[in-house]
């Protein structure tokens, strides 16, 4: 059994080798596209200065003509200038539009990768990460990595080609001016550095907050009405405003370092413009520089100065949707912990389940819910499971599909372990139907058809006649086109579970389970419900766990559950004859009326 747990749950090969590079590649050519646009852009940005040195020195100081100026270059550099900038503006629209691109490509893939990762978790893994974890990172988590990827094509390109091509003209207008930015450039760097590993932890910080608000409002909304009913609003508002606030700290606590930065680099850049002008007028006096020079190499300073601000929004960008990718790829690294056998049919007779010496315990517990249990339902029978609450009884009947695996022993479905089933083929032979009623969004004929999304309208209203829940259905206001509010409240508790029937007989597998299906069923219509499936399903296994005498007197056999183990299995008037537990459970709902007719 050993192998088997390590078959399953242990990672598979190669996992935690999931790079960003993965989803960027195939959209590649978008990303280099953008960033030849960019180039353009940033050049006619680097051109402009330079020209308008020209315009100040030769057009309107007339340096090159004597003193006159000369309103035929500034026209004509003035043109230019203007054409340059259509142009730089065009690159910047389609760098724009090729880096949304990739990025929202990468973003999509990323998403579905993730989401169908999510769908083959185990529910021990999807407790783990949380569902509000779940959905922030599938979500903002995304958002923020689809963010980095878009800054990142626009942004290094941009702030990179600036800063040198700016330092560079500067050398090229005067070797001071451009020695003067250099001398800066440590402490410029110093600041920057220094505030984005301040602020860095925060990142991870915020996410990981935003998943616990995503946590409250998920369980908040799914529990609205026992909140409204224990008139406990206040208390929900006080717990998600707490959560909220703990959010806003972090994140005025990052924009505060950023905030500090800032003017600690303008600080620094005005310095330099100021040791510009110094060095500049004074070299201009002396015949050293032209006024122009000046002029160009203080834009030439501003666009320095905004393209180290430029990076230290890139940075910010990268470190938050870098935390963000550790986070998106630690579910994509995950491997589920239930990994598909190579069965995709049975050996056996087809309905047939057994459980061999089964023991099991929920993952990170060490006290077991089941423990040694031997039973065996041949084809066609009813099985009946009761038993006290916490006694196991759902916990059984959850390893037949396979939703969890076994500590000890074996499952076996038509006669093969259920390890070694493919899931898919294993699920499709095992129809459930649940105490709490899943529905979605969609109408009730959507609902049912879930079940078999083949099914046509007649084999539909069949399924909801079977489950007793045709009448209903053919008198709301669209028949079976009805739209079915968010998680079925628009219908009433045995509605939902005779929808849910519905659709688990409509599956037409093998197997069918209750668990504790019918709960919120009258008797009347529960014993109508039973009937039909005799009639309609016959050679159908069931296995049927309930909390009502009347819901099990009719099955072929009944097992009593007690602190995980089998007390008794046996007919009703077997363990009413010879199982105390039984006979308490009997006379609670019954009365001590004597019982020797059934």
């Amino acid at each position: 059994m050993g192998q088997r747990k390590e078959k399953n749950g242990g990672p598979a090969k190669g996992a935690g080798r999931v790079s960003l590079w993965r989803y960027i590649r195939k959209y590649i050519h978008f990303m280099v596209l953008a960033g030849l646009c960019m180039i353009v852009e940033v050049t006619v940005d680097l051109a402009q200065p330079r020209i308008m040195s020209r315009i100040v020195d030769d057009g309107v100081l007339g340096l090159s003509s004597g003193g006159v100026g000369d309103m035929d270059v500034i026209v004509r550099l003035g043109l230019t200038m203007m054409g340059l900038v259509v142009l730089g503006g065009a690159g910047g629209a389609l760098c724009s539009v090729f880096a949304t691109t990739a990025s929202e490509h990468a973003g999509n893939d990323m998403r579905k990768d993730a989401f169908r990762r999510i769908m083959h978790f185990s529910f021990p893994q999807v407790d783990r990460f949380g569902t509000g974890a779940l959905i922030t990172r599938i979500t903002n988590d995304v958002t923020q990595v689809q963010n980095m990827v878009m800054t990142f094509v626009r942004g290094m390109i941009r702030t990179s080609y600036m800063f040198l091509g700016s330092i560079f003209f500067m050398f090229s207008l005067y070797p001071r001016f451009g020695l003067i930015v250099l001398c800066a450039l440590p402490l410029i760097v110093g600041v920057m550095a220094a505030c984005l590993a301040k602020a860095n932890p925060g990142f991870t910080k915020m996410q990981e907050q935003l998943d616990g608000i995503n946590a409250i409002m998920q369980e908040d909304i799914t529990g609205i009405r026992v909140i409204k009913a224990c008139v406990r609003e206040a208390y929900e508002k006080l717990r998600f405003g707490r959560a909220n606030d703990a959010l806003i700290g972090t994140q005025l606590h990052v924009l505060v370092i950023f905030a500090f930065m800032s003017p600690m680099m303008n600080l620094l850049m005005y310095l330099v413009v100021i040791a510009i002008l110094l060095v500049g007028s004074v070299q201009a006096g002396a015949g050293g520089t032209t006024p122009g020079a000046v002029m160009g190499a203080i834009t030439y300073t501003t666009q320095l100065l905004n393209s180290i601000l430029g990076l230290v929004m890139l940075f910010q960008n990268i470190s938050r949707g870098g935390a963000s990718w550790k986070r998106i790829r630690q579910v994509l690294c995950t491997e589920p912990e239930l990994r598909d056998g190579p069965v995709k049919s049975g050996a056996g007779p087809k309905g047939k389940i057994e459980f061999r010496d089964v023991s099991f315990a929920y993952p990170g517990t060490a006290k077991p819910v089941l423990r040694h249990v031997n039973l065996t339902v041949e084809p066609g029978q009813t099985l009946a499971v009761m038993g006290a609450t916490g006694s196991g009884k759902t916990t059984l009947v959850s390893l037949i599909p396979r939703f969890y695996d076994v500590t000890e022993g074996a499952v076996l479905v038509d006669g093969t372990d259920v390890r070694d089933w493919d899931q898919q083929a294993l699920r499709e032979r095992v129809s459930t139907a649940l105490q709490k009623s899943e529905l979605f969004s969609v109408s009730v004929s959507e609902n049912i058809l879930w079940g078999d999304p083949d099914a046509d309208g007649a084999a539909v209203r069949a399924a909801a006649d079977t489950a007793q829940a045709d009448g209903f259905i053919a008198a709301m206001p669209e028949g079976y086109d009805t739209a079915v509010a968010e998680r079925g409240m628009s219908l009433s508790g045995g509605q939902k579970q005779r929808v849910s029937i519905a659709r688990a007989v409509l599956k037409g597998a093998e197997t069918l389970i209750f668990d504790d299906a019918t709960s919120a069923l009258d008797l009347k219509t529960e014993a109508a419900l039973f009937q039909a499936l005799d009639r309609e399903k016959k050679g159908v296994t069931r296995i049927v766990v309930a909390q009502r005498i009347a819901s099990v007197r009719n099955a072929d056999r009944i097992a009593v559950l007690d602190g995980g183990t089998i007390a008794a299995c046996g007919t009703h008037a077997e363990l009413l004859a010879g199982c105390p537990i039984y006979q308490d459970i009997y006379r609670s709902q019954m009365g001590e009326e004597d019982d020797d007719e059934q």
